[in-house]
């Protein structure tokens, strides 16, 4: 109520002030909302504005990675031997899968697998990483893709797209020099050596695949692809083209390679296939023909991404099929070793090579009595007929005499205890043993006994079966040789040269060559000569020069008293055959080794040599008639590499 005092001046009745206060309070009311409105709109435009436009631009472009094509792998004719197919792979976008639990559930069901499994694959990604793809299936069957693609509407966050897939035309031929490919690994991503990679891409893993894995890679690009709701690209908006990775040529035949992987296998289903290893090379040029490692495996199996089963079961295997047995397996090199323990008793001059001596089939040292392969003895032996019959008194004697340091000088000037450098991953040096080995490797002095067993080339020698072929190849040559080597040259994916192998300064044993011209004809008489061990390596119309040698595994208390049959494979013994030819002029080498096959090398070993430098020398004829009559008859000339 207003009231007039008589003055003229009105006075505020009791019910005015509470209203101004309600107004006040309805004032501050708006106040604080609208601050709030400012304050969210400060949080959304300022706070998380690069995120949250980030967001809105996912949701309606998606970049995609485009991965490059592996350079194909070929042999020295350009015959194709790893190449790519198009291939369809499934991938998950961590940030944009709605239901964890249903999207994996159902993805197992798809695709038959462990949901829990394809959970743990992605994890639980961080930043970056939760927009990034992640690979769970490489290489999806066409019943696979049909059944993901039907679901996809239900299956946000999970995209399909096709990829170069790694294909090896010759299956488990030559695995072990081309060797395999697999995702990259965590420790392999905090690697230097992978700067720029990134999770789910597919390296080299093995063989020249990683060896030459920065040649072969070759560069991702990508596209820019509008997506509506459900996930369905329905525009492109840019795009950069991948450049397919380099072409690598190797040295390999592929002839060749074939014709050595066969010698393993059995031809009696009843027997099993050889284990082992063989290497062929151009002495000349130091050019790796074949080589070839046994029981192998399939490298295809690892280019999708091999299955845990699969897996398990190729490392397991007592086998050990992934092991390269070429580079990386050593073996006591048995009477191979025989010709270098030869070449320094003529070149110390210890040695006459028409002396003889007399072999009963076993010889004496102090109290213990060392055999002869033969029983009966090989009675009166010059050098020429020990290297023949492979007499062990005639090395007992000349071992003794040049003591195991001097014989471990030659052998190593014949690049024996010494990686050879061929470019594959996990070579090993063998061993060359000395006085001063022992010792420091073992803290006991060295024994003459010791030497006599070194002489034919058992007790600790060891070598991988390229060095044995480069130390031919020396011999082969005269004193020597150019280093093994695989990559004939690079080039570009559309075959322009980029470079070729840099190769070590020949090889120079520093021996006269003289001492190389009597151990050679002494060679040429164990393949070609009356009884000699390596009759079974002859090829029609070519001199073979060659060694068989048989190297036994364990001591012969081990297995004493028991028949062949009754040994445990492990306890065999190896055969070996090294050779080459022609032995005026070599052209090849060849090291064949089959692990324990228990019978002598000229059994076993000198036959599968054989086949191969049947198979080079057929081919080089085939070649030759070919450039003469050329392809269209008689009076033309063909073009031939």
């Amino acid at each position: 109520m207003i009231r007039d005092d008589g003055d003229g001046d009105r006075l505020i009745g009791a019910n005015e002030a509470p209203t101004q206060l309600r107004l006040g309070l309805i004032a501050l009311l708006i106040a604080g909302v609208f601050a709030i409105f400012v304050l969210r709109l400060f949080q959304l435009q300022i706070l998380e504005g690069a995120d949250l436009a980030s967001r809105s631009q996912r949701n309606s472009v998606r970049t995609l990675r485009l991965e490059a094509p592996r350079g194909d792998i070929v042999d020295r004719e350009g015959r194709v031997m790893a190449t790519n197919r198009p291939a369809f792979r499934l991938r998950v976008i961590p940030d944009e899968v709605q239901s964890k639990s249903s999207t994996y559930s159902v993805l197992g069901h798809l695709l038959n697998r462990d949901a829990g499994e394809l959970a743990a694959r992605v994890g639980e990604p961080r930043g970056r990483k939760r927009f990034q793809p992640v690979v769970l299936e490489g290489d999806l069957s066409y019943g696979q893709r049909a059944r993901v693609e039907t679901h996809r509407f239900a299956l946000p966050g999970v995209v399909t797209d096709m990829t170069p897939h790694r294909i090896y035309l010759e299956s488990e031929y030559a695995a072990h020099v081309l060797g395999s490919i697999g995702q990259i690994g965590a420790g392999e991503l905090k690697s230097s050596e992978f700067v720029g990679y990134r999770s789910g891409e597919v390296i080299g893993k093995d063989g020249l695949e990683a060896a030459l894995e920065s040649h072969l890679r070759g560069n991702p690009g990508g596209r820019n692809v509008v997506v509506d709701v459900a996930g369905e690209e329905v525009d492109i908006v840019d795009e950069v083209d991948p450049v397919p990775g380099g072409r690598l040529v190797l040295t390999l035949d592929l002839d060749l390679q074939r014709e050595a992987e066969r010698v393993f296998q059995s031809e009696d289903p009843e027997k099993p296939d050889i284990m082992g290893a063989l290497v062929a090379l151009d002495p000349r040029t130091g050019e790796v023909l074949a080589l070839v490692s046994r029981p192998s495996y399939d490298p295809n199996e690892f280019a999708g991404g091999i299955d845990a089963d699969a897996w398990s079961a190729l490392v397991s295997d007592e086998l050990r099929p992934l092991r390269n047995r070429a580079t990386a397996d050593q073996y006591p090199p048995g009477s191979t070793f025989k010709p270098i323990v030869a070449i320094a008793g003529l070149a110390e001059g210890i040695l006459d090579p028409h002396d003889t001596v007399n072999c009963p089939g076993h010889y004496r040292l102090g109290n213990r009595t060392y055999r002869c392969w033969k029983h009966e003895g090989h009675g009166e032996v010059d050098l020429e007929a020990a290297l023949r019959g492979s007499c062990d008194v005639y090395f007992y004697q000349l071992g003794l005499e040049l003591g195991v340091d001097k014989i471990a000088e030659y052998a190593k000037r014949l690049s024996l205890g010494e990686l050879t450098g061929v470019e594959l991953p996990g070579e090993r040096r063998g061993l060359v043993p000395t006085r001063s080995w022992k010792e420091k490797a073992r803290g006991e002095s060295w024994i003459k006994g010791e030497t006599v067993s070194t002489s034919i080339g058992q007790g600790y020698n060891l070598v991988t079966p390229v060095q044995l072929a480069q130390a031919y190849a020396i011999i082969a040559n005269g004193g020597k040789a150019s280093a093994p080597h695989l990559i004939k040259r690079l080039e570009t994916w559309d075959g322009e040269k980029v470079g070729e192998p840099v190769l070590d300064a020949e090889w120079d044993a520093g021996i006269d060559p003289a001492v190389f011209e009597i151990i050679q004809e002494a060679l040429v008489s164990a393949v070609e000569g009356p009884e000699a061990t390596g009759s079974l390596a002859q090829v029609e119309g070519v001199r073979v020069a060659g060694k068989t040698a048989t190297s036994q595994v364990v001591g012969l208390d081990l297995v004493k008293g028991l028949k062949p049959h009754e040994i445990p494979l492990r306890f065999r013994d190896h055969a070996l055959f090294a050779a080459y030819a022609p032995a005026d002029e070599p052209e090849i080498v060849v090291v064949a080794v089959a692990e324990h096959a228990g019978a002598g090398g000229g059994v076993v070993a000198a036959p599968m040599a054989q086949k191969v430098l049947a198979r080079y020398f057929e081919k080089k004829a085939a070649l030759a008639d070919e450039t003469v009559s050329g392809p269209d008859g008689p009076g033309t000339e063909s073009q031939v590499e």
